[in-house]
């Protein structure tokens, strides 16, 4: 029984850390923080969330993130020009219009003239000025995924250093996880000494 105790005490424990992570993140990012991608890329991410300004995106170095045909988000490089090597920002985008023209071009022409000109045709897309809005995967909860998504740039042989930035667009920090997660754990820790403090009053009344 006292292990059971120290267990849930333990999940307690693990569920406060947690929560105490989503309210830090929640009370530093009260709304998204406008950035140049010349200074994110100059001076790192101030914040979580974040609204990167003057960027370019290149759908030709996109990744898909599934591996496969199924296809539900893109992993783009986010760059201050089309001549520029440097690609330090990237964002996960789930947005139709990059899904359906990347599918279009790598699955549905059958020829590389068709290729060129479907490019040509949508080179304002392919090549487009974003603004992207979305969450950085450098807090504690989202680190196992930036870790997956740096793993996914060097299968592919691309540079990956610990100032590449990674960026969920569309994602706002989470509002109500965090107080529910410190409710739980609050609650546990609770029942749990009340139950350490029970067994040890039983103990005492039940000696010689």
């Amino acid at each position: 029984m006292k292990r059971f105790r120290i267990t849930i005490l333990a999940i307690c424990l693990i569920l406060a850390w947690l929560g105490y992570s989503d309210l830090r993140v929640l009370l530093r990012n009260s709304e998204p923080l406008t950035i140049t991608l010349a200074d994110l890329e100059r001076s790192g991410a101030p914040r979580e969330w974040l609204t990167v300004t003057d960027g370019t995106q290149d759908l030709m170095q996109a990744i898909n993130m599934s591996g496969s045909v199924t296809i539900d988000s893109f992993l783009v490089p986010l760059k201050s020009n089309l001549t520029s090597n440097k690609m330090m920002v990237w964002f996960e985008t789930r947005d139709p219009e990059i899904i359906d023209a990347l599918k279009t071009y790598y699955f549905l022409l059958d020829s590389d003239q068709a290729r060129e000109e479907y490019l040509a045709k949508n080179r304002d897309l392919f090549y487009a000025k974003r603004v992207i809005t979305g969450m950085t995967a450098d807090n504690l909860v989202a680190s196992a995924n930036r870790d997956k998504l740096a793993k996914l740039l060097m299968e592919m042989e691309i540079p990956v250093t610990d100032e590449t930035i990674f960026i969920s667009e569309g994602k706002e920090p989470i509002r109500w996880r965090g107080f529910f997660f410190l409710g739980i754990a609050v609650i546990g820790m609770i029942k749990v000494f009340m139950s350490f403090a029970g067994s040890s009053k039983k103990e005492t009344t039940e000696q010689p």
